[in-house]
């Protein structure tokens, strides 16, 4: 017999109202009660969520494509299915079960970017936190067919954002096509996805050099298993020092998951004869510089890799559960959004900062 839950009319939830507004942290929001979810949705009571560079980007709303409004952000949720709508046929998961929320929320899996592979550039998909209401609040709506199952051995924060930043890193890795005993560079690499990226790099026996800022993220990443390590502030050189770290050739690959646009440019000087650039981060308004000579004449590869497909959380999520990669986060309560989102703005955020929606 399937357990009961008490589902309660209000809710605790972070509500961007619209972008020059400050974020508004309410606790009577309406939960969407049983008897009014549609057929393959399911009502998740949240436990935790991490919080993404991109939340900030909704937050903002300064992103080609706008958010809706108003929107409650967050696409890193775990918890427990409470609940699932009437005549949802065929449901992968049941009520009881400890599921994971993404950025993807649904896809079709009927339109040609889903029978590719490419669910996450479904031409129906909706976004969790983004086009439709996400993580930051106690409760959210999903769909059956694509919330992650999380394996017993991870806690809910643990699991959090290896939903998003590990599934994204893992993935953009695994299709660099780098190879056991290969240079990979990863600019970013002390922040939520750059230290995830290190220690799938790693379990996935490629050398990292590791490219940030500050002695704590230093201190973060060699411990994590990167090789190299290289300050973008103290440097004055950095395409040199990075090829000089990669036995002077320069790296086979690169994932840029840095938010700004001057980390692309340079990965085309420092990645070696057919490397490739593995474009991850999302600066807001910017545009992707290659120099057309060196791209062409060192045969480089310019691939986008957005987030990941269902299969891709579930091995990103078994890596994790085997201990190969472990999330270094900060566990703060649902107030402390806001100013989560001002250490973002200012790169100040080491590893993942994971609210937590049962304070």
């Amino acid at each position: 017999m399937a357990p009961q839950f008490t589902i309660p009319k209000t809710q605790k939830a972070a509500i961007v109202e619209k972008p020059d507004a400050p974020l508004k942290i309410v606790d009577n929001h309406p939960v969407k009660q049983p008897e009014e979810l549609a057929p393959g949705e399911c009502l998740v009571e949240l436990d935790c969520s991490g919080v993404c560079h991109t939340d900030l980007h909704a937050r903002n709303n300064d992103w080609p494509i706008p958010a809706k409004l108003p929107l409650i952000g967050g696409h890193e949720g775990v918890g427990r299915i409470v609940a699932i709508g009437q005549h949802t046929q065929n449901s992968p998961v049941k009520i009881g079960d400890r599921v994971g929320i993404k950025w993807l929320a649904y896809s079709c899996l009927d339109c040609e970017p889903c029978r590719k592979g490419l669910e996450q550039s479904c031409l129906n998909g909706k976004y969790s936190g983004f086009t439709v209401d996400g993580t930051f609040s106690q409760y959210v709506v999903s769909w059956v067919t694509h919330v992650s199952p999380i394996p017993e051995n991870l806690s809910s924060a643990e699991a959090a954002s290896i939903l998003c930043a590990g599934v994204t890193v893992y993935r953009a890795i695994k299709y660099s096509g780098a190879k056991i005993g290969e240079w990979i560079v990863l600019p970013g690499a002390g922040g939520g996805l750059g230290h995830l990226a290190v220690q799938y790099a790693v379990a996935m026996g490629l050398r990292v050099v590791a490219v940030d800022t500050g002695a704590e993220k230093k201190d973060l990443v060699m411990r994590l298993g990167a090789e190299k390590w290289i300050d973008f502030r103290e440097t004055k050189d950095l395409v040199k020092d990075i090829v000089e770290a990669t036995d002077g050739f320069g790296a086979h690959a690169a994932v840029v998951t840095a938010a700004n646009s001057e980390a692309y440019a340079q990965a085309i000087d420092y990645l070696r004869m057919g490397g490739k650039l593995m474009v991850v981060g999302l600066p807001a308004r910017a545009n992707l510089s290659a120099d057309i000579f060196f791209t062409v004449a060192k045969s480089i590869s310019i691939l986008g890799s957005y987030v990941g497909n269902r299969q891709d959380a579930r091995e990103a999520l078994d890596i994790a559960s085997r201990g190969k990669v472990k999330c270094f986060f900060a566990l703060k309560p649902l107030s402390a959004l806001s100013e989560t989102y001002e250490g973002l703005e200012q790169g100040k955020v080491v590893g993942r900062v994971v609210l937590n929606m049962k304070d």
